[in-house]
């Protein structure tokens, strides 16, 4: 048995702020007790880590990632080893990444290829939500079946016509169905039928840099299908979770929901919070660096999704990570933006970004805590073994110093693309030390953690629910 003692941090959950030692045995957090306190004082350990002026933080739970997702004629550039390396620098020690079934073969095949993917090559923990794409008998009875062996969430998509699209009776039955076996229903929620008119009246009109990817995806477009899913979910009866929410207006929808007292729930990012159409329309095609769907909106959104965090109109943040090289990738969508590959890289960057959120008073410090750690991890049936720091928890732990400050940019992450989406930002705060399970795979700025580290983990239904 090995033993590890975190002393002298400030310890923060969703909960609580206090100066507290951390004791680990082997893979788990054991006690904790009141810093200088004679029960702490009498602990020893195999090793001691002085947090003294740090955070003691639980590891990020980025409940939103892509890693080496087939797009557009091509592949998200982060394999499953790349990309949990960086989710480690970035402090996030468990992601919940995307298997995709395709359309004609069943839900159990594609959840095996991502398998195949991710095993003996993480660095951190992982686990699944089920992306289903072709609803019918068969793969809604594959639902029970994976819910019952711990993967327990399902996205569609009311976007991406000829690719994941469902329409609102596929949509209703996977509702119903996740209703019967507790499965959670994840929304990607625009209008794509509509979306495709718009974008073929643009290129047609000659309108084809980056910056008409956002024009076309209104938002009025994504408030319409959050209200429409809510509706389908309130007649199935089912809990829903709407991702990558980017619009003031569906925000609204949500909160309307909610105020009648239904298990809706919402996602945003931090591209959403931190960027705008100010970026897509950046010359000389760099907005093509921002293209993703749904798409960034003006400014004057920002303010409406940093509320619905404070009011838990909107719960998670997660990072949508789905990085695509700017050469060769990107640049696919060079004369018509339709062609751009969708996503943008940030596994790295979140709790970072939201840190200095903190900063500049945006969020609390335990709210900090509980969007980026605590609520995913509820949210997809992993809480209380991540998302916190107690007895019995996985020492999924972060040392992070507050008073850090550091320059985003693509020179210095560890994402493999070749652009930072937060290039020259300044931020204030930086995991120092970051612990998977008890090991230490980051330590001052030196990476020691290594492909297989990371289990795949199973969950339990949503527990998060009204």
């Amino acid at each position: 048995m090995s033993r590890t003692l975190i002393r002298g941090g400030l310890v923060i959950t969703a909960a609580d702020e206090v100066h507290a030692d951390v004791l680990v045995e082997d893979e788990k957090v054991v006690a904790l007790a009141a810093a200088g306190s004679t029960v702490a004082e009498g602990w020893t350990a195999d090793t001691v880590i002085d947090a003294t002026g740090k955070y003691v933080i639980p590891g990020g739970v980025d409940a939103h990632t892509h890693m080496e997702l087939p797009f557009g004629g091509t592949f998200a550039s982060d394999s499953f080893e790349t990309g949990t390396r960086a989710a480690a620098w970035g402090g996030t020690t468990t992601i919940v990444d995307f298997a995709v079934q395709s359309v004609g073969e069943s839900l159990r095949a594609g959840l095996d290829t991502w398998h195949a993917k991710a095993e003996g090559n993480c660095a951190v923990d992982y686990a699944f939500h089920m992306i289903v794409s072709d609803v019918n008998e068969h793969s809604l009875k594959e639902m029970d079946l994976l819910v019952d062996e711990g993967v327990t969430s399902f996205k569609l998509f009311m976007a991406y016509p000829g690719v994941f699209y469902s329409d609102d009776g596929r949509i209703l039955r996977a509702m119903q169905r996740g209703a019967a076996n507790g499965g959670l229903v994840m929304m990607h929620a625009e209008n794509g039928i509509a979306i495709d008119v718009l974008v073929e009246q643009a290129l047609a009109a000659g309108r084809t840099d980056p910056r008409y990817h956002g024009e076309v995806r209104r938002e009025l477009l994504e408030a319409e299908a959050t209200h429409r899913a809510i509706r389908l979910a309130e007649v199935a009866g089912a809990p829903l979770y709407v991702v990558h929410v980017s619009a003031e207006q569906a925000v609204a929808e949500l909160a309307t929901a909610r105020d009648r007292g239904l298990n809706v729930f919402g996602e945003t990012c931090p591209q959403y919070l931190f960027l705008s159409t100010d970026n897509l329309a950046e010359p000389d095609f760099e907005g093509a660096k921002y293209v993703c769907s749904t798409p960034l909106r003006p400014k004057e959104h920002q303010a409406a999704l940093w509320k619905g965090l404070r009011t838990n109109d909107l719960q998670v943040v997660s990072t949508d990570h789905c990085p695509f090289c700017f050469v060769g990738q990107k640049e696919l969508g060079r004369g018509d933006f339709s062609k751009i590959p969708n996503g943008l890289p940030g596994v790295e960057n979140r709790m970072d970004l939201l840190h200095q959120a903190v900063v500049d008073g945006q969020i609390s410090r335990r709210r900090w805590i509980e969007i980026a750690c605590a609520t995913p991890a509820r949210m997809f049936g992993l809480y209380p073994r991540k998302g916190t720091i107690a007895p019995g928890a996985d020492a999924d732990i972060v040392i992070y110093d507050p008073d850090a400050e550091q320059v985003v940019s693509a020179a210095t992450h560890h994402m493999n693309v070749d652009y930072s989406a937060y290039e020259g930002k300044r931020l204030r705060g930086k995991a120092r030390t970051v612990i998977s399970r008890g090991t230490v795979v980051v330590d001052q700025d030196r990476y020691l953690g290594r492909a297989g580290h990371g289990r795949y983990q199973t969950r339990e239904t949503c527990q998060y629910l009204v």
